[in-house]
């Protein structure tokens, strides 16, 4: 009797299962949501359905005759490695420092995004974070007005700054390097831009909720850095939910780092501050709040043509990756502007988009019942 086929086979079956073990073993990533989403892309759900159902009847090869055009094996290796053979990015981003950027998803594209004008985000260290700077009075050409009272009823938005400190080059005396541009002054910084937004979705008779925290502080009290800003904001937004049950939509109002000429549009002769949407992945819901991402981005072009950069997907890989989106399936983070920006750039665009989301927030009303 041949026992050379049993042996054969035993043999490396064992071999299989030594393979699949170390591999196992040695992988040590932690497997997220994006990770998943990113390698179920590479297969249609229709395609998928349709294999199925070739294996059990074969009546459906026909007009079919191509072949399966996934491989198992080019699966099998993205899975475990975490490497595209047909992307060249995946080869290189962690390799080189700083390429990670590039493995951010573009998933709507604005007049003049691609990879090389990505939002750009600056970490000042403390001790420049704290320090105070002059401000630029002349430069702010406003008048100072009294917020508008919040309406009596519900009040399902909240504005809030993660980046509380992030500041303006032009509104700064003295200020000429990008990293420097911080300042704890409401009158000069994003809070001021969340200020004028929440003051506008007021008049519109959306009530607005407006967190002016000042995370440089909290950041300094609790000896935390940079790093943890997202941890910090997160307690403020629960905190806030867990007083106002109202509250559905989260929006997390940064600016961006680039130049002016990547984040400024002239529409019409007045110059705005460009828009730019960013989504965090790292959540097993993030496609809800890429879907209003995404209408937002549409209906601004379509009114204010060039004002938005785009949708941007972000994972751990390029950031925080959840950016306090999992609180909420209306939860958006938007970059208003870059550090060269002048304040008046910023109320035109604060206009702009709280005409167009205050559309969007009745059209939604009207048809849902609720927004």
């Amino acid at each position: 009797m041949n026992f050379f086929p049993y042996f054969n086979g035993w043999f490396f079956g064992i071999i299989f299962t030594l393979i699949i073990a170390g591999l196992i073993s040695t992988y040590s990533r932690p497997l997220t949501p994006g990770q998943l989403k990113d390698w179920s892309d590479e297969v249609t759900t229709n395609d998928l359905l349709v294999r199925i159902l070739q294996t059990e009847n074969h009546y459906f090869y026909h007009g079919t005759e191509e072949n399966w055009p996934y491989s198992f094996s080019d699966l099998a290796f993205a899975f475990f490695a975490n490497v595209k053979p047909t992307d060249i990015r995946t080869f290189l981003g962690r390799e080189l420092p700083g390429y990670s950027i590039f493995d951010t998803e573009i998933v709507v594209a604005g007049e003049g995004t691609d990879f090389t004008t990505l939002p750009i985000e600056s970490a000042p260290p403390m001790e420049v974070l704290l320090k105070e700077r002059e401000i630029a009075e002349e430069r702010l050409q406003a008048e100072e007005n009294e917020p508008t009272p919040i309406a009596p009823g519900k009040r399902p938005v909240l504005i809030y700054h993660t980046h509380s400190w992030e500041s303006f080059m032009p509104l700064l005396k003295g200020v000429t390097e990008p990293v420097n541009a911080v300042s704890s002054n409401d009158k000069v910084n994003i809070v001021g831009v969340g200020g004028m937004l929440a003051d506008a979705l007021n008049q519109r008779g959306i009530g607005t909720v407006h967190d002016t925290t000042n995370m440089t502080e909290k950041l300094f009290e609790n000896n935390l850095d940079y790093y943890d800003s997202y941890t910090l904001s997160r307690k403020i937004v629960q905190e806030a939910m867990a007083t106002n049950s109202d509250l559905n939509f989260l929006i997390d109002i940064h600016r961006d780092a680039s130049e002016k000429d990547i984040t400024t549009k002239v529409i019409n002769g007045k110059s705005y501050a460009k828009l730019f949407f960013v989504v965090g992945k790292e959540h097993k819901n993030y496609e809800q709040n890429l879907q209003i991402a995404m209408e937002l981005d549409k209906k601004l072009k379509e009114k204010y043509p060039g004002i938005s950069r785009g949708v941007l997907k972000k994972g751990k890989n390029e950031g925080n990756g959840i950016y306090n989106q999992d609180l909420s399936d209306r939860a958006l983070l938007v970059e208003f502007g870059g550090v060269e920006n002048e304040w008046s750039e910023l109320q035109h665009s604060v206009e702009a988009f709280a005409d167009i989301f205050s559309a969007y927030y009745f059209e939604a009303e009207a048809v849902n019942g609720t927004p």
